[in-house]
């Protein structure tokens, strides 16, 4: 690669690197925020820059050329380097307000953490909060979010993590549901009943496993990975299906099956950046989300 006359603005590499990561354009700009024809100009601006061009434009997306295989770990190093300089600059701030980037779960997000927010607004409103609500691992380490909610024991180094308790899984139907197919009162009987399950994702058939119930994904008579909608299929009566104790139990519409099953609990963790823990407004978030999560969860 030629050597530069100056180096690169940093906004281009955050596009290459998001092009690079994502494989398209649209989805590039989507993860940084910003439209499909500026993030082609970025593109563009970057490879006039270094006089050589970065990707091949494909039909179904972009492919990094041999320089720009070449430039994507510098730029993972840049990108890297510049994270822990902002990380260590905002854990220096003393200012309370301003923003907290949030993530958690779909299902938790939706069912659990709304009334928490509003109770953290009416005594801190000078803190903003943003929800990620995903079920994959936003990056605590690239201020993909200040603080996350986790299901499992984090494992990055540089971050700090508090168990906040367990939340009880149980195995639930829709009184419309028991009213058309009757209830269960044993496991033999529960295998003759519909389930709704995932579509791609396993856990639920792993589980299932792990107890002797020998079921594949063709089993289940409905499917979605999608938490949230998941369990609205469950509370309009396609079948039974697994739900978290604390929510469920609040919902009229269903009733927990009562036959004793062993179905392991979800471990919630509360996690954020060593650097950032210190900082005030996330430190208060941080002891908000403690306190009130945990009876909720329990």
């Amino acid at each position: 690669m030629d050597r530069l006359d100056r180096t690169p603005d940093w906004s281009l590499i955050r596009a290459f690197l998001a092009v690079a990561e994502t494989g398209s354009l649209s989805a590039g700009a989507r993860a940084l925020g910003i439209s499909q024809p500026t993030m082609g100009r970025q593109i563009a601006g970057l490879e006039n820059s270094l006089g050589t061009s970065l990707f091949q434009r494909r039909p179904r997306g972009m492919a990094l050329t041999d320089a720009g295989t070449e430039l994507l770990e510098p730029a993972q190093a840049m990108r890297a380097a510049a994270t822990r300089l902002e990380i260590a600059a905002a854990g220096k701030s003393e200012n309370l307000a301003g923003t907290v980037r949030i993530t958690a779960s779909l299902f938790m997000s939706h069912h659990v953490l709304p009334p928490v927010f509003a109770e953290l607004r009416a005594k801190l409103p000078e803190i903003s909060i943003e929800l990620v609500a995903s079920d994959t691992s936003e990056n605590l380490l690239f201020r993909e979010a200040d603080i996350a909610i986790r299901m499992y024991r984090p494992k990055q180094l540089n971050v700090v993590a508090r168990h906040l308790g367990d939340v009880r899984l149980g195995l639930f139907g829709a009184k419309s549901y028991f009213e058309r197919k009757g209830r269960p009162n044993s496991i033999a009987e529960l295998m003759d009943h519909d389930f709704v399950g995932y579509d791609r994702n396993e856990d639920i058939i792993h589980g299932m496993r792990a107890i002797g119930w020998d079921v594949d994904r063709d089993w289940f008579a409905v499917r979605c990975d999608h938490q949230t909608t998941n369990w609205e299929l469950v509370r309009a009566g396609c079948g039974l299906g697994f739900g978290q104790v604390t929510t469920a139990l609040a919902d009229e519409t269903v009733e927990q099956i009562g036959i004793d099953l062993p179905i392991p609990a979800l471990p919630v963790w509360l996690t954020a950046h060593q650097a950032m823990r210190a900082t005030p407004r996330i430190r208060r978030v941080w002891d908000h989300l403690a306190q009130r999560l945990v009876p909720l969860i329990s």
